[in-house]
């Protein structure tokens, strides 16, 4: 899996990147709050950073990119949710910052996620009720917390799905463990997980 892409930004617009590197340009479909951070690389000698998440289809390959760890974090359990995907969790994190789309999920405030083009109630308490747990915590004790309870799980969750589990059953697992331990260590979450009979 592809973790991050540093190179030399060659185009910019408020939906994609191209960034040059190994005498490759890769086309990196990005957020606004992204391409607000890239604003200030393009024409510049300076190496920009862009965290990745690979989008493998039958009829393309997809990089998304963020300027930050947490955005990507964020997208990640976006697309977790049924009836979100790639191009939605986009348009949401487009629309919100990485903090208030943490606010209104931890705080159960459906309103300001309907405010996004394309959401409705339904996906919005959806949302809500699929990330609650994983975000609120997050929340109410910092950002550390998510990130440590994300990458935990991404590891645990790769570690055990090439160990010959499905996805979809151990994520189940994963999530009700993370949620009762976000600062869970990726060997207990493992070893919790095996116990818990995926």
């Amino acid at each position: 899996m592809y973790d991050f892409i540093e190179g030399r930004l060659i185009e910019l617009d408020p939906i994609s990147a191209t960034i040059q590197t190994g005498g490759i340009g890769y086309m990196v479909n990005i957020s606004l709050n992204t391409y607000t951070s890239l604003q200030t690389f393009p024409g510049s000698e300076k190496l920009c950073r862009i965290y990745l998440h690979h989008v493998i289809r039958e009829d393309a390959q997809l990089f998304y990119g963020f300027f930050e760890k947490k955005e990507r974090l964020l997208f990640r359990l976006l697309i977790t949710v049924s009836g979100v995907g790639a191009g939605t969790a986009r348009m949401i994190l487009s629309s919100l910052s990485a903090e208030e789309l943490q606010k209104a999920i931890a705080d159960g405030n459906a309103n300001v996620l309907k405010n996004v083009k394309g959401i409705g109630l339904k996906t919005a308490q959806r949302i809500i009720v699929d990330l609650k747990d994983k975000i609120g915590i997050a929340h109410m004790t910092g950002d550390h917390f998510l990130q440590i309870a994300g990458s935990s799980k991404e590891e645990a969750s790769s570690a055990l799905v090439n160990l010959g589990f499905t996805k979809t059953s151990v994520e189940k697992v994963l999530d009700k463990i993370v949620a009762a331990r976000p600062s869970i260590t990726v060997e207990e979450l493992i070893k919790e997980a095996l116990k818990a009979g995926i």
